[in-house]
């Protein structure tokens, strides 16, 4: 009886031991890969949230940039036109400069260039004797077959 006793306990401790190291293993686990994707993710939201940061800062000082940009420029335009009042020597040049730089300034649009309405086909100035075709020619380079 003893070795039937023995024979039932050890499979049956066993088991029970195995179920026990299967729960612990089974708890343990799936909180580690949570956790990890938890952090995971924690670190790619912490670069998206820095990543806008340096967006905005960007467009921060560009836009800060380009302001300067502009109040240079009408200083500039400022500058040329009280030079242009103090420096000309007669009223005329005077009219000339500022009419210039008021023009400058956006105030007026350029015409555009139109295309010429009439077009001419393009001349053959090649030098050639009169009796041979010009190198415009449709046939020229073409032997003839007589």
């Amino acid at each position: 009886m003893e070795q039937t006793l023995t024979a039932w306990l050890v499979p049956a401790l066993t088991l029970v031991v195995g179920v026990a190291i299967g729960f612990l293993i089974a708890r343990l686990a799936p909180n580690a890969a949570p956790n990890r994707t938890q952090r995971r993710l924690d670190e790619i939201q912490s670069r998206f949230d820095a990543y806008q940061s340096e967006v905005v800062t960007h467009f921060n000082t560009t836009a800060s940039l380009v302001k300067k940009l502009s109040q240079s420029q009408q200083e500039v335009q400022q500058h040329l036109s009280e030079g242009a009042n103090r420096l000309a020597l007669d009223e005329l040049t005077r009219q000339r400069l500022l009419a210039t730089l008021l023009a400058s300034e956006g105030g007026e649009k350029r015409e555009r260039l139109k295309a010429p309405a009439h077009q001419e086909m393009p001349k053959d100035y090649a030098p050639k004797s009169a009796d041979v075709p010009g190198m415009l020619d449709e046939s020229y380079g073409l032997k003839n077959k007589k």
